[in-house]
């Protein structure tokens, strides 16, 4: 599974940084760091409804705060 998250600078400052270290937390505690590749890109073009993360092709608006429920309703939901 490949998720890409924007690392532009509208979003950097709604926290893209947050939540990538997040992310990489969640994927280390779950042992998942092989089979979920992180990747980071410039604007994808939604930057006002928040940081922009795509799993595929699939677009999602998250916030740091809402990163442990993006990855248990999405990531893991998708690898089990």
């Amino acid at each position: 599974m490949i998720v890409t998250i924007c690392i532009g600078s509208s979003c950097h400052l709604k926290g893209s940084r947050e939540i990538i270290e997040g992310l990489q937390e969640l994927l280390r505690e779950k042992g998942l760091e092989k089979e979920v590749e992180l990747r980071g890109s410039f604007c994808m073009g939604e930057c006002v409804k928040g940081v922009c993360v795509k799993i595929d092709e699939e677009l999602f608006s998250l916030s740091p705060s809402t990163v442990e429920q993006f990855f248990v309703e999405q990531i893991l939901n998708r690898l089990t």
